[in-house]
C-alpha cells in the first residue's frame, strides 16, 4: 500500500511510538497521519474541492457570478415566509377551532396542538438526515413543501364541509363552557389529526433544510462571507416574523369575517403560492453534493472505535491516525477536517494497524475526517439542548396567553382586537429588533465586548435565554395581579367574560420580552449551528434547532401533565394550576415554576458555552 507519514514541523523530532496516555504528557494524536493513495470507502474513492457549489444536475457550476447570491436567497426567503405564516396560522387558531367547531375542551385542545408542534420540529432530523444523506436540500425541500400544502388542504377541508364537524346547532357560549356541546365523533376527530400530522409532517422536512439551503448561496470564499451569513439568518428571521404577523392579524381577520373555511384556505393558498415561487427561482441556486448517509458515517465511528477499545495508543504495531492525501476528503460535499483531541476513545476508530493494511473495511477503520464529524455533532449537542426551555416557555405563552387574554378589555381606544391576535405582539417586537440590530444593537456592544459583529453567537443565544428569565418571571407577577383582581370584581366563575377595565395590554412585556429574547437566541443558534456543523452535516446542524424547538414542545405538554397531576385533590376538591377556569387556577405558580426551571437551564448554558471552543476561525 503506498502512503505517506504526515508531519507538523513544530514536532519533527516525535514518532508514534512515543504516544503517552498519562496526563502529562498527552501525544497529540492529530500530528501523525497515515494516508492512502487506493483507500477504498463505502462513499467513493474520495472527492476534492468538498464544499465546492455545483448545479441541480450535480456538475460544478462555471461561472458563480450568475447564481447564489442575495437574489437567489429572495426566493428562498418567499418559500420560509409562507411556511411560517401556515404554521403560526395553524398554532393560533387550532386551539380555538378545536375549542369552538369540535368542541374540545381547552386543556386537550392545547395538548394536541403543542403535540403537533412538537412533531413538526422534533421530526426535522429527519429531513435533515434526508437532505444530506441522499435528496440534497433543495430536492427535500420541494417534497416536503408539496406534502405540507397537501395537508393544509385537507384541514380546509375538514373546516369548509359539515360532514367532518359535530353539529353546531344549540351550542351557545354557555353550553360550551358547561360542555354540553355535541362532542366530534371519533373518525371526525382522527380526520382531523391525520391531515394536521401531515402537515406537521410537511414541515419537518421544510425546517432544517431552508435556512442551510439559504446559506448555501452564499461563497465562502468571499472575504465578508462572514458579514453575508450574519446578515441572511438576520433576515431570513425578519422573514419568519413577517410570516407570524400575517398569521396574527390578516388569517385571524379573515376568520372572523369569513369563517373558519377561509381562515385555513388562506394559509394553503399562500402555500401554494411560496411553492410556485421556489420553483421558479431554480435555475439560479447553487447546491451542494449530499455527503451519504450521515448515520452510516456516525455508525462507522462508534463501531471502530469499540472494536479497538483495548488497542492502547502506544501500541507498537501502531502506524498511525488513517486520513487520505492531500485535499481529498472520503466524504463527499466535504472538505478536511483537522483532528481535535476532544473524545480521544473516538480516535481509536482512525487507528491504522499493521493488520489494517490493504483495503479494510469502513467498519474497522474511519478517516481522521470522519471521526471528527462524529466529535462536532456531540459537542454541538449541549448548546441547542440548552434552548429547549426557552422553546418550551414560547409555546406555553402561545396556549396559556390566549386564556389569560380571554379575561381581559383587549380594545385599543375604538378598536377591539381578538384574542387570537395577541401573539402577533412578540412578531412586532421582533420585527422592530431585527430593524434595529445594527444600527443600535451592534454598536453599542461592539464597544463592550469588541465583537465585530457586536456580540458572538453563544453570547447572543445566552442574552437571549436571559431574556426569556426576565419574560416568564414576569408573566408571573402580572397573572397574579390579574387573579387577584379577578376574584376581588366577582370574575371568579366568569372566566370567559373580560373585564372591562383591565387591559390585555398589560400582556405585552411579557410578549415583546418572550419576543427579544427569541431573536438572540433563534438567530444567533441557527448562525452557529450552520458555522459549526460538519460540510456535509449542514442540515443535521439545522435540525438540532428544530428538533430543540420540537422537544420545548413536549416538555410544555409533559410539564403541564405533571402540574395538573400533582397540583389536583379531587378529594380536597382543590382544582389543578391550569384549571380551565384560569381565574380559580394558579396559572401564576405555573409561570414562577417555568422561572426557576430557566435560572436552572441558563446556569448549564453559561457553563456549557464557557468549555465550548469555535471550530470555525
Amino acid at each position: 500500500m503506498g502512503s505517506r507519514e504526515i508531519k507538523s514541523p513544530a514536532d519533527d523530532l516525535e514518532t508514534p511510538a512515543s504516544l503517552e496516555l498519562d496526563g502529562k504528557c498527552r501525544k497529540k494524536l492529530g500530528v501523525f497521519f497515515m494516508e492512502s493513495d487506493n483507500r477504498r470507502t463505502a462513499f467513493g474513492r474520495g472527492y476534492t474541492g468538498g464544499t465546492t457549489p455545483v448545479n441541480i444536475h450535480g456538475k460544478p457550476i462555471a461561472d458563480l457570478s450568475k447564481t447564489g447570491g442575495w437574489i437567489a436567497a429572495f426566493f428562498i426567503f418567499g418559500n420560509e415566509m409562507a411556511e411560517r405564516m401556515a404554521y403560526f396560522g395553524l398554532s393560533v387558531n387550532m386551539v380555538a377551532f378545536m375549542f369552538y367547531v369540535m368542541h374540545r375542551p381547552f386543556s386537550s385542545s392545547s395538548n394536541a396542538v403543542n403535540n403537533f408542534l412538537g412533531i413538526s420540529q422534533a421530526s426535522s432530523v429527519l429531513g435533515g438526515f434526508l437532505a444530506d444523506a441522499y435528496l440534497g436540500r433543495y430536492w427535500t425541500i420541494a417534497i416536503f413543501t408539496t406534502i405540507y400544502l397537501a395537508g393544509l388542504i385537507g384541514i380546509t377541508l375538514c373546516a369548509s364541509m359539515k360532514i367532518f364537524v359535530p353539529n353546531q346547532d344549540q351550542c351557545d357560549q354557555l353550553s360550551l363552557l358547561l360542555g354540553s356541546c355535541e362532542p366530534a365523533k371519533p373518525w371526525q376527530m382522527l380526520y382531523l389529526y391525520t391531515v394536521l400530522y401531515i402537515t406537521a409532517f410537511g414541515a419537518a422536512g421544510i425546517r432544517p433544510c431552508v435556512s442551510s439551503f439559504g446559506a448555501d448561496q452564499f461563497d465562502e470564499r468571499s472575504k465578508d462571507y462572514k458579514t453575508l451569513l450574519d446578515r441572511f439568518f438576520n433576515i431570513f428571521y425578519l422573514c419568519v416574523t413577517i410570516g407570524a404577523i400575517v398569521a396574527f392579524t390578516l388569517v385571524v381577520y379573515i376568520q372572523i369575517e369569513f369563517e373558519w373555511g377561509a381562515a385555513f384556505g388562506s394559509l394553503a393558498i399562500a402555500m401554494g403560492m411560496s411553492n410556485m415561487i421556489f420553483f421558479a427561482g431554480t435555475p439560479l441556486y447553487r447546491h451542494r453534493l449530499p455527503g451519504g448517509s450521515p448515520l452510516t458515517r456516525v455508525a462507522q465511528v462508534l463501531v471502530s472505535a469499540f472494536k479497538k477499545r483495548h488497542v492502547p495508543f502506544m501500541k507498537s504495531e501502531l502506524v498511525g491516525l488513517y486520513e487520505l492525501p492531500g485535499r481529498h476528503s472520503a466524504v463527499k460535499g466535504s472538505g478536511k477536517i483537522p483532528h481535535t483531541d476532544d473524545f480521544r476513545c473516538l480516535d481509536k476508530a482512525a487507528l491504522q494497524l499493521k493488520e489494517d493494511e490493504g483495503n479494510p473495511s469502513p467498519w474497522r477503520l474511519c478517516t481522521v475526517t470522519q471521526v471528527e464529524e462524529v466529535k462536532i455533532l456531540i459537542k454541538l449537542i449541549p448548546i441547542p439542548a440548552c434552548t429547549i426551555m426557552l422553546n418550551a416557555i414560547l409555546t406555553e405563552f402561545i396556549t396559556l396567553s390566549v386564556q389569560q387574554a380571554y379575561t381581559l378589555n383587549t380594545h385599543m381606544g375604538k378598536l377591539k382586537l381578538p384574542v387570537t391576535c395577541m401573539p402577533v405582539f412578540p412578531g412586532l417586537s421582533i420585527f422592530l429588533i431585527l430593524c434595529l440590530y445594527y444600527s443600535v444593537f451592534v454598536p453599542i456592544s461592539r464597544r463592550i465586548t469588541g465583537h465585530p459583529h457586536g456580540a458572538s453567537q453563544l453570547q447572543r443565544v445566552g442574552i437571549g435565554l436571559f431574556i426569556s428569565i426576565l419574560s416568564v418571571s414576569w408573566a408571573g407577577a402580572f397573572e397574579r395581579f390579574r387573579r387577584g383582581y379577578a376574584i376581588t370584581h366577582g370574575y371568579e366563575f366568569s372566566f370567559l367574560t373580560p373585564m372591562p377595565d383591565l387591559s390585555a395590554y398589560w400582556l405585552l412585556i411579557q410578549y415583546c420580552l418572550i419576543g427579544i429574547a427569541e431573536v438572540f437566541s433563534v438567530v444567533g443558534l441557527l448562525e452557529f449551528l450552520y458555522e459549526e456543523a460538519p460540510d456535509a452535516m449542514k442540515s443535521i446542524g439545522s435540525a438540532y434547532a428544530a428538533l430543540a424547538g420540537g422537544l420545548g414542545c413536549f416538555v410544555a405538554s409533559i410539564i403541564n401533565s405533571i402540574v395538573k397531576s400533582v397540583t389536583r385533590s379531587p378529594e380536597n376538591k382543590q382544582l389543578s394550576w391550569l384549571s380551565q377556569n384560569i381565574n380559580q387556577a394558579k396559572f401564576d405558580y405555573f409561570y414562577w415554576l417555568l422561572t426557576v426551571l430557566s435560572i436552572f437551564n441558563f446556569c448549564i448554558f453559561v457553563y456549557s458555552a464557557h468549555r465550548y471552543k469555535y471550530r470555525t476561525v
